[in-house]
C-alpha cells in the first residue's frame, strides 16, 4: 500500500526532546515501512525516517525558533507538497488538526485524520459542524465524549515499539513526573503527593512560555521542598533509565487528557502508574494491576504506599499486549482498508 503520513512541523519526526504527536507518527512511519509498505513522510527536514521524506522547511520550527508567522508559511508549503503528490497515494493520513480539511474536501483522495489533540474547545463544534464528512480517527473513546457524532472510522490507541525501553524487574526509591509543565499536567499536585508519602520526587518537563507563570508563582517555589528535584526537559535517550528507575510514575492531571503517553512509556519500563480518574485514564490503566487510579491527594498517597503490590512484570506485559506500535499499526491499516473500499463517499 503506498501510504502518505503527514506530520505537524513543531517538533522533527521523531521529536528530539517533547513532541507527542511527532513521536506517534514515527512509530507508525516506521512500522509502516517495516512491514513492506511504500510510506511517505512529511514532516520538518531534521526529521529521521526510512520513509521517503519530502519537507517544506529544514529544520522543526520550535528548534528553529520560528514564530506564529512562519508556522502559516511553512505549513502552508506543507499541504502544497502534500495534494502535489496527492494522487500518487492509496491513502493520506494527516496528524495535522484541521488545516488540511477545506483542501481535502476538494480532492478525490482516500484520507484520514488522527485528533491527537483535546476537543473541548468551543470553537470545534462550529468547525466540524462544517466539516461533518471529514473521517477522523480518535486515540480514545474518552476523547469523542464532547464531540461524539464526528464521522469517526474507529479508535486507536498508541502503541511504541517493544524493543525502545527495557524492562526494569525493579524500581528505584523515587517517584517520577514526566511530561509539561502546566496546570492541567499537575505537577504542583505531583510535589504534594510526593511530599505527604515522604518520597524523593525527580521531575522531567518541558516549560512552555504559556506556562512560565504558573512555573514562576505555583512550581518554583515548591521546588524549595526536601526530596524535589527538577532535572528539566530530557531526550528520548534519558526516558528509559529515567522511567525504568521510578518507583512509580504519578499523573495527576486535571483535564480530560486525550490519551497520555508518558503512561505506556512507564508501563513499558514496568513502571506502575498513578494515575487521577480523568479522561483516557481507566482505559490504560487497570486499577490495582498495572497501577492506581486515584481521586484527590489522600488516595494518591495511599497508592504510594500500596504501590509494591503492582507486578512490574504485568505492567510490561499489558504494555507489549495493548500498547505495541505493531498493534497500533495494524489497527490503522485495518481502517485504511475500510476508508479504500469507501472512498467515494469520503470525498463526497
Amino acid at each position: 500500500m503506498k501510504i502518505a503520513q503527514v506530520a505537524p512541523l513543531y517538533e522533527s519526526v521523531p521529536p528530539k526532546y517533547y513532541g507527542g504527536t511527532e513521536r506517534v507518527v514515527s512509530y507508525l512511519t516506521e512500522e509502516l515501512v517495516k512491514m513492506g509498505h511504500d510510506v511517505t513522510l512529511f514532516a520538518s527536514g531534521d526529521s529521521k525516517t526510512n520513509a521517503k521524506l519530502i519537507s517544506p522547511v529544514p529544520e522543526s520550527l520550535r528548534l528553529a525558533h520560528m514564530g506564529a508567522e512562519e508556522s502559516v508559511v511553512y505549513h502552508t508549503l506543507l499541504l502544497e507538497e502534500v495534494f502535489k503528490h496527492a494522487k500518487s497515494f492509496d491513502i493520506v493520513h494527516f496528524h495535522t488538526d484541521c488545516i488540511h480539511f477545506p483542501l481535502a474536501r476538494r480532492y478525490s483522495l482516500p484520507h484520514v485524520t488522527t485528533l491527537h489533540g483535546r476537543l473541548d474547545l468551543p470553537c470545534l463544534s462550529s468547525l466540524y459542524k462544517e466539516f461533518r464528512e471529514m473521517p477522523v480517527v480518535s486515540i480514545s473513546n474518552s476523547q469523542r465524549a464532547l464531540l461524539p457524532r464526528l464521522n469517526y472510522q474507529g479508535t486507536v490507541y498508541h502503541g511504541l515499539p517493544k524493543n525502545l525501553y527495557n524492562f526494569h524487574k525493579k524500581g528505584g526509591n523515587y517517584l517520577a513526573f514526566l511530561g509539561r509543565i502546566s496546570p492541567e499536567k499537575g505537577p504542583d499536585r505531583a510535589i504534594k503527593i510526593a511530599r505527604e508519602a515522604g518520597i524523593e520526587l525527580k521531575i522531567a518537563a518541558k516549560i512552555d512560555k504559556a506556562d512560565q507563570v504558573y512555573f514562576n508563582d505555583v512550581v518554583k517555589p515548591l521546588l524549595k521542598e526536601p526530596k524535589i528535584e527538577y532535572i528539566g526537559e530530557i531526550g528520548e535517550k534519558e526516558k528509559g533509565e529515567f522511567l525504568g528507575n521510578a518507583l512509580a510514575l504519578l499523573f495527576p492531571i486535571d483535564w480530560s487528557e486525550p490519551f497520555g503517553m508518558v503512561m505506556i512509556e512507564a508501563l513499558a519500563c514496568g513502571t506502575p502508574v498513578i494515575a487521577y480518574r480523568r479522561g483516557s485514564v481507566p482505559e490504560i490503566i487497570e486499577d490495582g494491576v498495572n497501577g492506581f487510579i486515584v481521586n484527590d491527594l489522600k488516595s494518591a498517597v495511599n497508592a504510594v504506599k500500596n504501590i509494591e503490590k503492582i507486578d512490574r512484570k504485568a505492567c510490561r506485559l499489558i504494555f507489549e499486549r495493548r500498547f505495541s506500535a505493531s498493534r497500533m499499526a495494524h489497527d490503522y491499516l485495518k481502517i485504511y482498508d475500510a476508508i479504500i473500499g469507501t472512498d467515494t463517499d469520503i470525498a463526497a
